[in-house]
């Protein structure tokens, strides 16, 4: 059975994207929770977490003897290994496309993540607020990913950006928690993509993990000094 290793559910958007593409498409896998800790060379975190990525970062999916590491090439893995779940979009065009909107949120969107880390136990709205006030970028960010959003549920019908569900829109699920969790302002058919991403089972069964962690991580916690 696969292996996926994964940090804290509440803080880790990179985990999160490929465990929520196993569940939701219903791929059987056995998750390793290695909880975030100091990330020290000596940590128990980079320790557990080195055996399988020679990076020590987290996701990282075991088959057998292969690891694979990075959420993207966990991705094109698990769609190559189970191609009956059609996780990429079956039309040459929207596949292509789907490969590029992920390709741009694995590398872009910077200021997005830096001011609103991902924290699903968290309500931040008041500090959600200043960053949307004082941070052009993010406010740039929101609005990149609005147009995006928009266009390719209005070019599909939803209820996905692809129609059905795909890897693309389990890439974006750690967005959806953050605009929720920040309060960030969007149009209201990005809203309603949004609650349906978090109401997908896949998504829910993350966010109910994440909810039952009792973790916190005062690294990943820039607007909070406790629970």
């Amino acid at each position: 059975m696969l292996k996926l290793y994964i940090g804290n559910k509440n803080y880790s958007s990179w985990s999160m994207r490929p465990w929520v593409l196993l569940k939701q498409a219903g791929i059987p896998f056995e998750e390793v929770m290695v909880r975030f800790d100091s990330f020290g060379g000596d940590s128990n975190f980079k320790q557990t977490v080195g055996t399988v990525n020679p990076a020590g970062r987290v996701p990282a999916l075991v088959d057998g003897d292969l690891s694979v590491w990075d959420s993207l090439a966990i991705a094109e893995y698990v769609a190559e290994q189970h191609p009956e779940k059609q996780l990429w979009p079956q039309a040459a065009k929207a596949r292509a496309r789907a490969r590029s909107v992920c390709a741009e949120m694995h590398a872009g969107f910077g200021a997005l993540r830096s001011h609103c880390p991902m924290n699903i136990e968290a309500s931040l709205t008041e500090a959600g607020a200043i960053v949307w006030r004082d941070q052009q970028g993010v406010r740039d960010d929101l609005q990149r990913i609005t147009e995006m959003w928009t266009a390719l549920l209005q070019e599909h019908r939803g209820p996905m950006l692809f129609g059905e569900f795909t890897v693309a829109d389990a890439y974006f699920a750690p967005v959806c928690m953050r605009i929720k969790s920040y309060g960030l302002p969007v149009p209201g058919p990005i809203a309603e993509y949004t609650q349906r991403v978090r109401e997908l089972p896949g998504v829910k069964a993350w966010i109910d993990g994440a909810l039952a962690e009792k973790d916190f991580v005062a690294f990943d916690e820039p607007y909070r000094t406790s629970r």
